[in-house]
């Protein structure tokens, strides 16, 4: 019988202000009465009908078929065969609820079914489809934000992090480095956190201008030298100041060069040791503001680029209005990994055609000049360098066919046909017999060596084995006369710490001859080279020289807030210039523990440092170098 029939007041509208007590007893009796029998019949069908427990779980849990399985056993599913045949009293759709119990049932076996293959597989294989499974819930994601970035399994290469040396002195050492990177890295945290760079000193924020209104230089320069060294409260913090602060929507002029090397070079080794897409996203979205540079006549990158306008320009006091060969050649490791990870070929396009412009250029003596004109693709000035304004042109051609997995066979020849050319051209020894590399103006030689091309020797002795037989061994031996002589370079200062640049004539030999060659900025080409010699030639002495530095600047370098450089490396007492550079947590410290630590730390077969120190993988040709996958 309908329960309205009983209860005949209620569709009665005066009924709604009628009060409670003008009921009587005997239909307040049949009020409870009918309530309690209304009650009794949904308990009972839900909880006493065959399969009640799945009907609940489909009811409350949506079919969460897995949960249910593992409740009720895979013997559960054998009662719902006969629930066709009871609980049919009171309702008038038993077959709706056989089709709902049956549909339940089918996928309670289908679960059971696949919990059984997945049991079977491999735990390999069962990682695997977890990350694919990862990998459509974040591409899902990056398309609902508008990021249209292929998915990428990702998988970290060998030797992100290391393993403690077992000889105790090294150990002990090691620790202190990391103890070195803790005081920079506190201090700037402390006192400059968000800016580009720390003054030590004055405890403050420092922002130079090479890179416009982009903010935490220092913060994404250390990125990876925080994670090799196992700081991982650090880098979460660092991680969690890109996601929320690091813009690129500035309207401001930037460096080219220093915003690739420093941002874009920062951000792909972060997301290439950790994984995180936060540094994949941000990366690809600087190089694509980066792309503008390239617009001109001949495909050469402005050295400067406003990065909202995409207007570029040179530097005002380059040689005709020319592009650097250090800037505009030093783009080609970061580019390439932005198409890998971008999947948009543009970026690798834009330096290879650098390449075709160069190699139609006639070249003095096979050298390199300096300048190079973007409009009309001729050379500037007949300077030749290979420390400022042209060292890592060299370093990138070396480093391109390394990280191509020795398949760049145009970048190999281009740098074993420059060396030739540098060791014909430039390479000189000095009465004693130092052997150094000079500079080269219109054929004539200036006896300059500066600090940052100490960074050759490095560059040498990792380009020797790929050299012709013959020619290995004499370039290694190259490359430990150049270690020789940037040691003997911070050997003869007072502090021990080596002079922007030294000459060799007039009987100076590896010695700063004017006062504005003589300060330090703590830069890191002389430590590179001794990582590279022990890695090669584990000769316990460039180990010894890389401790010396340590203590130098401990010594001289160290203040309460943080590292500075210091103005004369001759004077007896230091005088501070109040910067803690990025660069000095980027590389300086980074390679300092890199000497200090196993060779398979960061191994060779499997990384490539670019010219601000920071490791990107090897580009594989197959799928086979699959090691420490992320999960």
């Amino acid at each position: 019988m309908p329960v309205a029939t009983l209860l005949p007041f209620t569709a009665t509208p005066s009924r709604k202000s009628a009060s409670p007590t003008s009921f009587r007893l005997t239909e307040k009796f049949i009020l409870l009465l009918v309530f309690s029998a209304f009650i009794t019949l949904c308990f009972g069908a839900i909880f006493f009908l065959p399969d009640s427990s799945k009907l609940l779980s489909g009811v409350f849990f949506h079919s969460s078929a897995v949960e249910t399985n593992t409740r009720t056993g895979p013997d559960s599913g054998g009662g719902g065969g006969g629930s066709s045949g009871g609980g049919g009293g009171g309702s008038g759709s038993v077959g709706s609820d056989d089709r709902v119990l049956a549909k339940i049932k089918k996928d309670h076996e289908k679960a059971l079914l696949e919990a059984k293959d997945t049991l079977q597989k491999h735990p390999d294989e069962i990682k695997q489809d977890i990350i694919i499974e990862k990998g459509k819930v974040l591409k899902d994601l990056l398309g609902q934000g508008g990021n249209d970035l292929p998915f990428i399994e990702f998988h970290r290469p060998p030797g992100a992090t290391g393993h403690e040396p077992l000889d105790p002195v090294t150990r002990e050492r090691r620790t202190k480095i990391k103890e070195m990177m803790k005081h920079a890295w506190g201090s700037y945290r402390r006192y400059a956190w968000g800016s580009n760079e720390l003054r030590p000193v004055s405890k403050q924020g420092h922002s130079s201008n090479l890179f416009g209104s982009i903010k935490g230089a220092t913060i994404v320069d250390a990125l990876d030298t925080l994670y090799i060294m196992e700081m991982f409260e650090e880098f979460d913090a660092a991680t969690d100041w890109v996601e929320k602060n690091l813009d690129f929507n500035v309207n401001a002029e930037v460096s080219v060069f220093e915003v690739n090397i420093r941002f874009v070079g920062g951000l792909l080794s972060a997301y290439y040791l950790s994984g995180k897409e936060v540094f994949r996203q941000k990366a690809v979205e600087l190089g694509e503001k980066l792309l503008p540079a390239f617009k001109t006549p001949t495909g050469i990158p402005w050295a400067l680029l406003n990065l909202k306008s995409g207007i570029g320009r040179n530097w005002p006091w380059a040689s005709g209005g020319s592009s650097i060969l250090a800037e505009y050649g030093t783009l080609h490791l970061e580019f390439m990994h932005l198409s890998k990870l971008s999947g948009n070929p543009e970026f690798a396009e834009k330096v290879m055609n650098i390449r075709k412009v160069l190699n139609r250029l006639d070249k003095p003596q096979g050298l390199y000049p300096n300048y190079l004109n973007p409009n009309s693709g001729q050379w500037g000035q007949h300077h030749v360098s290979v420390g400022g304004l042209g060292d890592s042109f060299y370093e990138y051609l070396l480093k391109a066919w390394l990280m191509s997995d020795k398949t760049d066979e145009e970048g190999k020849k281009m740098y074993y046909d420059a060396l030739q050319a540098i060791e014909t051209n430039l390479m000189r020894k000095s009465s004693s017999g130092l052997t150094y590399i000079a500079e080269w103006k219109g054929g004539l030689l200036e006896h300059k060596m500066g600090h940052l091309t100490c960074f050759a020797g490095g560059m040498i002795a990792l380009g020797a084995d790929g050299a012709p037989a013959d020619k290995t061994g004499h370039q290694m031996e190259q490359a430990a006369e150049i270690a020789r002589t940037c040691h003997e370079s911070y050997a003869r200062t007072a502090l021990k710490l080596g002079p922007e640049a030294f000459r060799f004539d007039g009987g100076v030999e590896a010695i700063a001859t004017r006062q504005n060659e003589k300060y330090f900025i703590l830069r890191p080409e002389v430590i590179e080279t001794y990582m590279y010699m022990w890695r090669f030639t584990h000769d316990p002495k460039y180990r010894e020289w890389g401790w010396e530095a340590v203590e130098a600047l401990e010594q001289h370098c160290k203040v309460d807030g943080g590292y500075s450089g210091v103005r004369d490396v001759y004077a007896a007492t230091p005088n501070h210039d109040d910067v803690q550079q990025s660069f000095y947590l980027a590389e300086t410290l980074k390679y300092l523990y890199l000497l200090f630590s196993n060779d398979d730390h960061l191994p060779f077969e499997h990384w490539v440092f670019n010219t601000e120190a920071h490791p990107l993988p090897v580009i594989r040709n197959d799928k086979m170098d699959r090691a420490n996958e992320v999960e």
